[in-house]
């Protein structure tokens, strides 16, 4: 299926008005609805990332064309699950607890569910015990983030924690404070400086 331009165009610059007018011309047309997920939604998340790394956009602009994106796919998710499309993952996010910071978290949430991932969002002020019962909810993907250096240490302890009675989900760290180095040091399977630097990862561990 061929892009649909005007719904591209209007997500990447974040014009939530044309986005959805968009989809709902697309979809009374009788155009595929995978396809306008596939082929115009996720283009536009990943352009406005590659933007971002390159310093061609900036975190007010990646959120405005999150939340197009959104406010689009609203209008997706009955029909997606209706025509039997699976996500691709289960994910879940949250700020550790002790940190009440979520841009970010939300920013790297939304363009997960852009990609195509079912994302639960836990908040902010999150214990071990929410991460654990997202897990027995079906989560493969646990998404811990901080803004605060005084509540890194959480993000060790939860780790070890769900490492013990989960080896095989994924654990992927983030926030302002973080780095690769502490990622490797607490025992997390990745760590992403960016929303579409975490979307990268998680994309490339599906992928294994």
């Amino acid at each position: 299926m061929a892009r649909n331009e005007q719904l591209y165009q209007a997500v990447y610059k974040g014009d939530q008005k044309t986005a959805e007018q968009a989809v709902l011309k697309a979809l009374e047309d009788g155009e595929d609805v995978a396809g306008l997920l596939e082929d115009s939604l996720i283009p536009a998340m990943k352009q406005i990332g590659e933007d971002f790394e390159c310093g061609e956009a900036f975190v007010p602009e990646m959120l405005i064309a999150a939340r197009t994106m959104s406010k689009a796919l609203a209008h997706l998710k009955p029909l997606l699950g209706e025509s039997g499309i699976e996500p691709k993952g289960k994910i879940c996010i949250g700020t550790v607890k002790g940190d009440l910071h979520d841009i970010g978290k939300n920013l790297v949430g939304m363009m997960l569910e852009g990609a195509g991932y079912e994302v639960e969002d836990l908040g902010v002020d999150c214990s071990p015990e929410k991460f654990e019962e997202a897990v027995e909810r079906g989560a493969t993907f646990v998404m811990l983030s901080a803004l605060l250096t005084t509540t890194m240490p959480v993000m060790k302890d939860i780790v070890e924690y769900l490492k013990a009675k989960y080896p095989e989900v994924h654990i992927l760290i983030g926030g302002a404070p973080i780095s690769q180095e502490y990622s490797d040091s607490i025992g997390a399977d990745g760590y992403g400086a960016t929303a579409s630097q975490a979307v990268t990862l998680v994309e490339g561990l599906v992928a294994k």
